[in-house]
This record gives structure tokens, C-alpha cells and sequence, in this order.
């Protein structure tokens, strides 16, 4: 049993251990700037992705994916958190940082959401997601991720952030082409050392030596309003329940932004895994990372973290670098916390550049560009939810973009399978007409299913085979009724053959004169109309 919970620790330790500092070193300045995002202390950000990263690097669904603190989940809390602030400073005993007391209790509720619907084994539907949903989402991801990286090529400038100009500029883009180059030439030469981890000692050795006044990590912090790399390990919140207190009447919204934040920390979560099942041709547990993911969000509520899901671009630097074991993701976790309690002064001097182009590498291996050679070859639909996917992933959310997309590919197959009905034409040896149904009558399909028919120009006797069909609604009903009605008020016999017994019930209802067109056989299907469900459950 234990070892089944410990599976897949590491193939390969030292592509493990090199592929999880490489991941721990691009770790703390994402932590830190959602952080400042969601508008807390940069080292709850740093805790929350250590809490994130060992959970689920011990016990999730998939091995080598990485989770911390995310942009995603950063923006939801921003809201909640500022209207707690607001609140404590409102009350006759002023409490500070109330919004964060907030945060904390919503990832208790978070946390039991996500566990719940890993119960509930709600992390398979991850399955159903279409290919053009898949290809919208890592577009759109990889342009989120280089726009981010975008706001690091400003600086402080008399308190005010602008664009870097000059000298500035240059030196910067020099070092991030510098840091890509290497990322990218290296694997060519070997592949025994991850390519991301040398480019940041390069480029930091660099810097150190050439005595660069550039932007690193300790003054991105401090420029942020943060105090540096310095901490100690997350403690227990003592005075957890006692939170509780503070939240008075604002409970809907604490609630409400726990169900958001549940969702979009699994979809972007199950998303993720998702992709790198494909990126390693493996398969992982979505169901185990929905628990291992919720244990993670109520461990950050009650020992201070930030909460967070699963890291799209930390991920994949992890599994480029060769880091495919549970060791990867526990070395990344344990390497973070390390940095901030004893290499601080150490971290605080790599340059923001090398981070940035680390990140530069990830979007160009993140972006789908097969997408632009397929485009005009795939269905128009596809494409459309393709364009659409990576359009709101940029310009709102990615698991409404990630909704949005299943909720059009839906509508299109529904649409697509109500063309899809038919009737082939035959004729007896009496001269009766028989049309054969073939495909699902429902109320997408009424439509083509009345236009098959000729009542005015048929022969006498009619037949409809249902042999191949499905009536699945009282729409499809309502149409048979329709259709046999048109016959008879010619004077012309119309039968309905090979239909379930429920089916023939609620056609009785709407006219028992119908007992004469209803042929029963022995080889009748059986099925249930949802109608017919629905008013037997009432």
C-alpha cells in the first residue's frame, strides 16, 4: 500500500534532482509576483508554493508536474482580499491584514471542495475535453505566460514603473538572448545537465563578474514592496478558528470565492495534466491529483500559504529538463524553501533576464504551432473554438475559456448529429412505402426528420421503421404525432414499427385512435423516452 502511494519516486535521480533546482530557481519569482497580484506578503506567495509543490509532488495524480502559487487563482483572490482589508479597517477595533485571514479560510473550503470532487471521481470528464479546446488552451497559455513576462522589461524610475530605454534595454535583451541561446544549443551538445539551469549560472556569473547593474530577484521583491528572501518555516495558524469571527456577514462572498477558486485551480490543474500525459506518453490520475491538490490548498490555509493548483510552465521546464519522477517535484519543493531560509543572498543576485528567458523557451515549447499548419485543413468549427479558447484564455480567464470551448464543441456535435438523421426509402411487395429511421430523434433533429416525408404524393400505405432510431425526447414524439396525423387526415394508413414500449405509451397519451398505428414485434427495442423518466419521477 505504501509503495503504491510512493509510486514512480524517480527512474533517474539526477535528472530528477538537477530538473527540480532548475524548477525551484524559476519558482520564486512566479510566487513572488502572484504575491503582489493578489496583494499579500510575498512570502505567503513563497509558502504556498512549498506547501503546493511537496503535497502534490508526494501524493498527486501525475509525477513531475509541478504546482505552487498561480496567476490564475492570484486574480480571483484579489477582490476577496482587498474587501477584507477594507472591512478591518472599517471596524471599532482596526485588524490588520484581515483580508488575509479571509484567504486562509476560503482555502479550507476550497481544499474540501477539490477533495470532494476527487471523491466523486469528477477529474476523468478532464477526457472529454476535445482536441481544439486542448489546442486552444496552450495557445492561449503561452501568449498569457510571454505577455506576463512582458511587465519585467519595466523599471522603477522615481516610484513610477516604466519601459526600460538605452542602455537598460539593451543590456536586458542582450541577457535574455544570451540565456535562450544557451537553452537552446546545449541539448545539442549533451543532454546530461538541464539546459535552463546552466543558462541562469551562466548569465548570473555573468552579471556577478562583469558588475551589471541589472534587475534580480531580491530587487524585484523590494521594488514590489517586499523586504527580501527572508523567512522561516510556515507555522500553524494558532488562531485559525478564531478567524472565523472576523468574517460577520461577508460569508456569500467567501463562499463564493472558494467554488471559483476550486475550479479554476482543478481545470487548470487537470488541463495541465493533461498536457503532459501527451508531452511524456504517459497517463495520470486526474481523480488523485483532485485530492492531492485540495490536501495541499487546506494544509495553505492552516499553515499560511497562498494556495495555488498546478504550474503549466514549471511543468514543462521539468519535464524538458528530464525530470519525470515524484523526486523532480520534491526536490523543487524542498529546493524553494531552502532558498528562502538559508541562500537567500545567494538567490536575491539572479538576474530577472535569465528567469525571463527561461520563460521566452517555455512559450515557444508551450505554443501549438501546428496550429497555424492545420488551421484551414480542420473543420471550421474546430478552428473557431481553437481561436476562440486561446482569445478568452488571454483576454479573461482560462477556465472560463476552458467552459466556453466544451460549451461550443457541444452545441456543435449536437448540431451536427441532428443533421445527421435519415430515412432510406423502400417499397414492399404490396406497393406499401416503408421509410427506415436511421439516427437519433430528439429536438435537434425534428426538423430534418419532417422534411423526409412526402404524405400528398406517397402511395396508401405507409410504413415508419424505427429499428435504427432512438426517439429520445417529447420533442421526437410531438413529431411522430405530427407526421402520422398528415396520413391520416388523407385517409392514408400509416404504421410505426420497432418502437420501445414507452415510447408507444406516450404516443397512446397524445391519441389513443394511435393503437391502430402502432405495430408491436418481438424484436421491439427497449429504451426510456425522457419524458416518460421524468414523469414517472414526479
Amino acid at each position: 500500500m505504501i509503495m503504491r502511494l510512493f509510486d514512480n519516486i524517480t527512474s533517474n535521480p539526477k535528472n530528477d534532482i538537477l530538473s527540480g533546482m532548475t524548477v525551484a530557481l524559476a519558482l520564486v519569482p512566479e510566487a513572488v509576483a502572484f504575491a503582489f497580484v493578489a496583494g499579500i506578503d510575498p512570502i505567503v506567495g513563497l509558502y504556498g508554493a512549498f506547501i503546493m509543490g511537496i503535497i502534490t509532488a508526494l501524493f498527486g495524480g501525475r509525477p513531475g508536474m509541478i504546482s505552487g502559487a498561480t496567476g490564475a487563482m492570484a486574480v480571483v483572490m484579489v477582490h476577496m482580499i482587498a474587501k477584507g482589508n477594507e472591512v478591518g479597517a472599517t471596524l471599532s477595533t482596526p485588524i490588520d491584514n484581515l483580508g488575509l485571514q479571509w484567504l486562509f479560510i476560503t482555502l479550507l473550503i476550497v481544499g474540501g471542495i477539490q477533495i470532494l470532487a476527487g471523491l466523486l471521481k469528477l477529474g476523468k470528464f478532464v477526457r472529454l475535453i476535445p482536441h481544439s479546446v486542448m489546442m486552444g488552451f496552450v495557445n492561449g497559455l503561452a501568449i498569457v505566460i510571454f505577455l506576463s513576462q512582458l511587465s519585467l522589461f519595466k523599471e522603477n524610475v522615481n516610484g513610477v514603473n516604466q519601459w526600460m530605454q538605452g542602455a537598460d534595454l539593451a543590456i536586458m535583451l542582450g541577457l535574455v538572448g544570451l540565456t535562450m541561446a544557451i537553452m537552446w544549443l546545449l541539448p545539442k551538445l549533451t543532454t546530461k545537465i538541464p539546459s535552463a539551469l546552466v543558462a541562469i549560472i551562466v548569465v548570473a556569473a555573468i552579471t556577478i563578474i562583469a558588475g551589471l547593474d541589472v534587475s534580480t530577484v531580491g530587487s524585484f521583491i523590494k521594488d514590489g514592496g517586499g523586504e527580501g528572501l527572508q523567512g522561516g518555516l510556515p507555522t500553524f495558524q494558532s488562531q485559525l478558528f478564531d478567524m472565523f469571527g472576523t468574517v460577520g456577514t461577508h460569508w456569500s462572498l467567501i463562499i463564493s470565492t472558494a467554488f471559483i477558486l476550486a475550479a479554476v485551480g482543478l481545470i487548470e490543474s487537470l488541463m495541465t495534466l493533461n498536457l503532459v500525459d501527451e508531452l511524456t506518453d504517459t497517463r495520470g490520475s486526474g481523480n488523485r491529483e483532485c485530492i492531492a491538490q485540495g490536501s495541499a490548498n487546506i494544509l495553505n490555509g492552516m499553515f499560511g500559504g497562498m494556495g495555488g493548483c498546478a504550474m503549466i510552465g514549471q511543468s514543462i521546464i521539468n519535464v524538458n529538463s528530464g525530470g519525470r519522477g515524484r523526486l523532480s517535484g520534491i526536490v523543487a519543493a524542498v529546493s524553494l524553501l531552502c532558498f528562502v531560509l538559508f541562500a537567500a543572498p545567494l538567490i536575491e543576485q539572479i538576474p530577472v533576464a535569465a528567469l525571463v528567458g527561461v520563460m521566452f523557451m517555455v512559450v515557444i515549447g508551450t505554443f501549438a504551432w501546428s496550429s497555424f499548419r492545420i488551421i484551414n485543413k480542420i473543420p471550421k468549427a474546430d478552428a473557431f473554438v481553437l481561436i476562440a479558447v486561446s482569445a478568452i484564455t488571454v483576454w479573461h480567464d482560462l477556465a472560463i475559456a476552458v467552459i466556453v470551448g466544451v460549451i461550443i464543441s457541444a452545441l456543435v456535435f449536437a448540431w451536427k448529429n441532428a443533421t445527421m438523421i435519415r430515412a432510406r426509402k423502400r417499397f414492399k411487395k404490396d406497393g406499401t412505402k416503408v421509410y427506415e429511421i436511421w439516427g437519433p430523434l430528439f429536438f435537434g433533429s425534428v426538423q430534418n426528420f419532417n422534411s423526409k416525408f412526402d404524405p400528398n404524393f406517397d402511395p396508401e400505405k405507409v410504413e415508419i421503421d424505427f429499428i435504427e432510431s432512438k426517439v429520445s425526447d417529447h420533442s421526437g414524439i410531438e413529431a411522430m404525432r405530427g407526421i402520422a396525423n398528415k396520413y391520416l387526415d388523407l385517409g392514408k394508413s400509416i404504421k410505426f414499427t420497432h418502437l420501445s414500449p414507452d415510447c408507444k405509451t406516450l404516443l397512446m397519451k397524445a391519441n389513443p385512435k394511435f393503437e391502430t398505428v402502432i405495430e408491436s414485434s418481438v424484436d421491439d427495442p427497449r429504451y426510456y423516452v425522457v419524458t416518460d423518466k421524468l414523469d414517472s419521477e414526479d
